[in-house]
């Protein structure tokens, strides 16, 4: 599948509140004043995921001189997201969504062929919301290279 970013949204995301690491909830109607950046992606210690998540990190000093916000999003534990994190040196929080209450919102699970078995999963898909909580920017069936530098280009570009 091509990666597939949308035009300029302005879809707005209705609160939500979910758990994440660090032993906190991340609750959106308070979230931090600039862009959020929400990535979805399939499995911890994966390594699309890996590779995905490495590359926020690496940029993430520039994320927040864009004053953008970086949370990754998953249905794995809060206790595989914990190691996944520590493991990789992230500096940003990752949501658990073992329930796919996230999930369903932002429409990313999908039904997918994985080794001629079909398997239900999430879709690697990547959000920006702005700072009035509407969705500006998507990308689906997200690729990994060059996707953060892409993102990262988005929201410099943005006042």
């Amino acid at each position: 599948m091509v990666e597939s970013p949308s035009a300029v949204k302005t879809e707005s995301v209705a609160a939500f509140t979910a758990a994440m690491t660090g032993g906190q909830a991340y609750d959106f109607a308070t979230r931090a004043p600039g862009y959020t950046v929400l990535y979805f992606y399939p499995k911890d210690n994966t390594p699309g995921c890996t590779t995905e998540s490495l590359a926020f990190r690496d940029a993430h000093d520039a994320f927040l001189a864009a004053h953008t916000t970086i949370l990754g999003v998953s249905r794995d534990s809060m206790r595989s997201h914990e190691g996944f994190k520590s493991k990789l040196g992230l500096p940003f929080d990752l949501i658990s969504d073992p329930e796919e209450a996230l999930c369903l919102q932002f429409g990313v699970m999908k039904n997918k062929m994985m080794y001629g078995k079909q398997v239900r999963g999430i879709e690697r898909s990547t959000f920006i919301i702005d700072a009035d909580g509407k969705i500006v920017k998507e990308w689906r069936g997200v690729k990994v290279p060059d996707h953060v530098n892409e993102v990262l280009e988005f929201v410099q570009s943005r006042p």
